[in-house]
């Protein structure tokens, strides 16, 4: 019988899959872009695709998810329901276990009404358990495309404020920004420009995608995402889409101005994210032991995050027992996924 583990996270925008074998290495990690909010019709194709370029036909799955919030579901249990029969469409349910937070994996042949709201938008959590059982210490601070989870354990224990998106919004450990698909709109809308302090149009111009890959951050596997206005990704057409909010008039030649106003939009993203870590900090009962635990696509930010804040800085990957460090997409920017895989096996 195959053992082999694929854990699933399965969001809004992407697909994110970690494979893990018998012996407790990730094998293969991918994630692929899969717009959910169209219809689970997408989720289907992407699912199949996966299945069929790895082989998985055999595995057990771990499924954890965050795309029951999007727009073509009514309720969360519509969603939930909808993603799991998915899975078990592409995968016999027999071979498909489902994580629902503190209570565990559940079989996904046996999920009931009451059980969708311990399921939904439950990802960061299994990221929280593996990050406590492998780090006493940790502020984890998973930075993804869309979104950024910053929560607390102490002592091997979690220390969170709230489990659901409400609560969790509320408590400041979700904080809704990332570096590919958040609109730059959300992040400022003044800004210091030309030697100026102006206003910003608060339009769909540019994403954060465009700001880092300016600045020489963005790593182009991680942009699955159209940009704003459907044209090409390079460093010229995310000039041209930043320059829109300005009003400037687009030039090749003033690269080093359109440069400089990435590098300040970079800076309040930055700002905003350290601010909530900062909030998590003050919570934290043994903070000189604290190590900030990095993550996701945009972790890039937590390093300088965790160097801003005097408190020592530690990749997700080096919590796993082994890994892959070739890999365009690596097992730290797929953590949920690659967490629920190692919760499910009883690796600890």
């Amino acid at each position: 019988m195959n053992k082999q583990i694929a854990g699933w996270d399965i969001g809004g925008a992407h697909v994110k899959l970690a494979l893990l074998g018998e012996s407790g290495q990730i094998q293969v990690v991918a994630q692929q872009a899969c717009p959910l909010w169209k219809g689970v019709d997408y989720l289907r194709r992407t699912l199949a695709d996966l299945a069929g370029q790895f082989d998985l036909q055999d595995c057990r799955n771990a499924v954890t998810m965050t795309g029951e919030l999007v727009d073509c579901f009514t309720s969360r249990e519509q969603g939930v329901n909808a993603i799991v029969q998915a899975v078990c469409e592409q995968f016999n349910a027999e071979q498909v276990s489902v994580f629902a937070g503190l209570r565990g994996f559940l079989p996904a042949a046996q999920i009931q009404p009451a059980d969708c709201m311990d399921i939904a938008s439950a990802n960061w959590l299994a990221s929280l358990l593996w990050v406590a059982k492998r780090q006493p210490n940790a502020l984890f601070v998973d930075i993804g495309s869309t979104t950024s989870d910053i929560l607390l354990a102490e002592n091997h224990q979690l220390k969170v404020q709230g489990f659901t998106d409400y609560q969790r919004l509320v408590s400041g450990e979700l904080v809704y920004t990332g570096i590919v698909r958040t609109a730059v709109m959300a992040i400022a809308q003044e800004a210091e420009f030309n030697g100026q302090a102006m206003g910003l149009m608060a339009e769909y111009f540019a994403t954060m995608a465009d700001v880092y890959r300016l600045t020489g951050d963005l790593n182009e596997a991680h942009d699955q995402s159209d940009t704003a206005d459907g044209a090409e990704k390079s460093v010229s057409a995310s000039a041209r889409r930043l320059s829109r909010l300005t009003g400037y008039e687009f030039s090749e030649s003033d690269h080093a101005l359109w440069l400089a106003f990435a590098e300040q939009l970079k800076a309040k993203q930055i700002q905003k994210i350290s601010l909530a870590c900062a909030r998590q900090l003050q919570r934290a009962e043994t903070r000189s032991a604290i190590k900030l635990v990095g993550a996701g696509v945009g972790r890039f930010l937590a390093r300088d995050i965790a160097r801003d804040l005097g408190v020592d800085y530690l990749d997700f990957k080096d919590l796993l027992p082994s890994v892959n460090n070739i890999q365009a997409i690596d097992a730290a920017d797929c953590a949920p996924a690659a967490a629920v895989a190692y919760l499910a096996g009883g690796f600890g």
